[in-house]
């Protein structure tokens, strides 16, 4: 009897906030629970800090710049084949409630099962969850995802009266104000309302006496809003929460170091429920010529088999198309166990967002720095250099950046050819695919950058 399967989404959620994780102040007693049972991976990372091509490298078991969804708000290229082919074929029902942000529909012949694609916290819950309950309860196999909004701004659901921010841990990465206390309550108390949910899900699986034939996996997608998370590729914005539960098969209470990526998840699972990954067409080659996913199964990990997958863990990020975006800021990052390098093709111009332009918290913390060390490493969000090298095992928030040591010169190297090497393969040619961002979004969108927004007031203001 095949496997079913069913994967919960947080949105927006950085990977430490919840207690398999090791924060102490937010309350996710499912999470928990589910890491009770299952195991949680340390080293899982999205290649893209933003919601649409994280979902559909996911999906696609592609990296976005080869699949086409490498901007916010993107589809993939025409003829790309995602989960839904591949579940489909070997019989399972494949559904979403939810959030989509995927597309075209020819490439995700997904059931839908209706839900926000934005919430706003208002007129209700934004899924109907109670409509999974026939999937469940099916004779047919499952591939089910949850694709609720949280805890995705604004961070206006739960009871935010649970967290006094005066008492809350501040962390590291983090400038401590009241307005980064009053923010993380809201944050916290959306967390734990996802966490209610993720509890629902289970139960309906466990009511249907489904919970032993099914791998059941949470994972928080990228990392929150705030700075150095969603929109960059340092950790707080790749790294992604991984846990997940399958009896009989995958011991309890265990973590594992593994490197892995999204594009792995879906090899892996169709290797899970015995079909071999190496032999899917995905509908798209690489640069050289090859077809098969970008993802490699680590079932073997998965397993409790196997402490090792990937040598390298990769990150794109677009910021053209994004809402008060800059008119261009490629980034691209290579990761190894101990080293992260990253390279901003556009360095000479200024890092803009939501965070820079329109939230309070990063001119709260410009404002509130200890020291002149810690106000550079905030001013870094906005004005980076050309290259970044980081020392993970030393220096886990990406402070300290050693480029310019002499002694990290052949680390750098290899490093920059890695990425050299990982481009190319992807078809990426770095400031020329920022610069068509705008054609591979979908819908109509009359986008502006933040640059010309303040190019024609200053013009205005002239006149």
């Amino acid at each position: 009897m095949k496997p079913n399967i069913v994967l919960f989404l947080g949105d927006d959620m950085t990977f430490s906030d919840c207690s398999p994780y090791g924060n102490r102040d937010v309350y996710t007693p499912h999470i928990q629970k589910l890491a009770n049972e299952g195991i949680c991976f340390d080293n899982m990372f999205t290649s893209t800090a933003m919601c649409a091509p994280t979902r559909q490298q996911l999906m696609t078991g592609l990296y976005p710049a080869r699949s086409g969804a490498f901007p916010n708000h993107s589809g993939v290229y025409d003829g790309v084949k995602s989960f839904a082919h591949y579940f489909k074929d070997l019989g399972y029902r494949v559904v979403l409630i939810g959030k989509q942000h995927y597309g075209p529909d020819e490439s995700f012949p997904i059931e839908y099962l209706g839900g926000r694609q934005h919430d706003s916290g208002e007129n209700g819950a934004d899924i109907q969850l109670e409509k999974v309950e026939p999937i469940v309860n099916s004779n047919q196999p499952f591939f089910l995802i949850i694709a609720q909004n949280q805890p995705h701004t604004p961070w206006n659901r739960g009871d935010k009266s649970r967290y006094n921010p005066d008492k809350l841990t501040i962390p590291e990465y983090m400038i401590d104000h009241s307005e980064t206390r009053e923010g993380l309550t809201q944050y916290y108390a959306e967390i734990t309302y996802m966490d209610s949910l993720l509890g629902k899900t289970l139960d309906y699986v466990k009511q249907a006496g489904k919970e032993e034939n099914t791998i059941s996996i949470f994972t928080s997608e990228q990392g929150y809003s705030y700075p150095f998370g969603k929109w960059t590729c340092y950790d707080m914005g790749l790294k992604t929460a991984f846990i997940a539960k399958w009896p009989k098969h995958i011991k309890p209470a265990t973590r594992n170091g593994a490197a892995t990526q999204y594009v792995d998840i879906i090899p892996t699972l169709l290797e899970a429920v015995g079909k071999n990954p190496d032999k899917i067409n995905t509908g798209i080659t690489d640069a050289n010529g090859k077809t098969e996913f970008d993802g490699k199964s680590f079932l073997s990990a998965l397993l409790g088999k196997s402490n090792d997958h990937r040598k390298y863990t990769y990150g794109i990020q677009t910021t053209r198309g994004i809402y008060n975006g800059s008119e261009a800021y490629p980034v691209r990052s290579v990761r190894s166990k101990k080293y992260l390098y990253i390279r901003n093709l556009k360095y000479e111009a200024n890092f803009y967002n939501m965070v820079t332009v329109k939230y309070k918290i990063y001119k709260t913390w410009l404002a509130n720095t200890a020291s002149e060390e810690e106000l550079d490493w905030v001013k870094k969000y906005k004005k980076r250099p050309f290259e970044e090298l980081y020392d993970i095992e030393k220096d886990p928030y990406q402070k300290h950046n050693l480029i310019g040591d002499p002694e990290m010169t052949s680390v750098k190297e290899k490093l920059s050819d890695e990425l050299d090497n990982w481009m190319k393969q992807q078809g990426d040619k770095g400031l020329a695919t920022e610069m068509d961002a705008l054609n591979r979004q979908m819908g109509e969108r009359n986008w502006k950058s933040h640059d010309q927004v303040l190019k024609e007031k200053k013009i205005k203001d002239k006149t």
